[in-house]
């Protein structure tokens, strides 16, 4: 394996990783830096993927479906905050 598919697909894992440590999240206090660093480490991903030329459609949808549902997520502690 090259270091280029070395790096990509440890970007692929990382990602995910987060996203599902941010999803998975019980602690409401952690939840936030959770969540940020999931969408940042998507962001990054996002533009990893941009800048390559490999067909990559099925991770960009993945990736936009991450960031739906983390932003969901956000919205979601920040109603549940704003009421308590």
């Amino acid at each position: 394996m090259n270091s280029s598919a070395t790096a990509s697909s440890l970007s692929l894992s990382s990602w995910r990783e987060l996203y599902k440590a941010a999803l998975f999240e019980k602690n409401r206090e952690k939840l936030p830096d959770r969540i940020a660093e999931a969408e940042k480490a998507i962001v990054a991903r996002a533009r990893e993927l941009f800048a390559s030329s490999a067909d990559t459609i099925e991770e960009d949808q993945a990736l936009d479906d991450a960031l739906y549902a983390l932003r969901a997520l956000q919205s979601c502690l920040t109603r549940q905050t704003a009421a308590a």
